[in-house]
């Protein structure tokens, strides 16, 4: 009987339709104040997109009680300088939804509200920073947020995990880490429940410079899109804002 020859194309091929057949519908969401938006989020937001090929990602600008809020700029000024920020830029989107709810808001809540809208067959991601990590145990109903969505922490590169387990009083910080940990591949096969670590390369922006050299008098040109400036300028906004911690 002969045998023939395996076709190297053909297999690649197979293999290829395999995996479009086990891939979700995935959307990440990117939360965050902007205060203001600035290059760092809009980079390392579309990294996120590109490299874990994402088909949406939505930045998701936080609702900041009045007490919190940079003096003399509004929610509605932080979502307008966002959507400034995302023209002309189709792999980024803007999502108001925390926004418009106002009063108190919770990242659980949020991901319920678009879980019940999604269904539960789409992969969704909340991306956050290692603090935010570390402080998980933390947040309302924190237990939640992995039956609804993978949680992707972007790390810089060459970081390593800290050592996380009951003896240096964090045993349900170590508990999610050893239940679910899982891999890039989990955030298109799975709806949910993976918790993924990213190293990527930050730039060296905050809001926090922004508004001191604002308030200094200074420009902060090239740190953030030039119509973001424009409406910063336009608006007279952070000019004599202190700045009491980074977003």
């Amino acid at each position: 009987m002969a045998i023939s020859a395996v076709n190297p194309d053909r297999t690649l091929a197979a293999i290829e339709e395999v995996i479009l057949a086990t891939k979700r519908h995935s959307i990440a969401l990117f939360g965050g104040t902007f205060d203001p938006v600035h290059f760092g989020h809009l980079r390392m937001a579309l990294e996120l997109r590109q490299a874990l090929g994402f088909d949406e990602m939505r930045l998701l600008p936080s609702h900041q009680p009045r007490h919190r809020q940079t003096p003399g700029v509004s929610s509605h000024q932080r979502c307008a300088m966002l959507a400034l920020g995302l023209q002309g830029c189709d792999e980024l989107q803007l999502d108001e939804r925390e926004l418009l709810r106002g009063g108190d808001t919770y990242t659980v809540d949020t991901l319920e509200e678009l879980r019940a809208e999604l269904g539960p067959q789409v992969s969704l991601s909340f991306c956050m920073g290692l603090d935010s990590l570390l402080s998980l145990h933390r947040w309302h109903r924190w237990q939640r947020l992995l039956e609804l969505a993978h949680l992707v922490v972007v790390t810089r590169p060459g970081w390593q995990l800290p050592e996380v387990n009951e003896a240096n009083g964090n045993p349900e910080l170590a508990e999610l880490l050893l239940q679910h940990r899982g891999t890039l591949a989990d955030l298109h096969e799975l709806a949910s429940g993976r918790l993924v670590l990213r190293e990527q390369t930050m730039l060296p922006i905050s809001a926090t410079q922004i508004r001191q050299l604002l308030g200094s008098g200074q420009s902060p040109r090239f740190l953030l899109p030039a119509t973001v400036l424009q409406y910063i300028e336009d608006h007279q906004l952070y000019t004599k804002a202190v700045a009491t911690g980074d977003q």
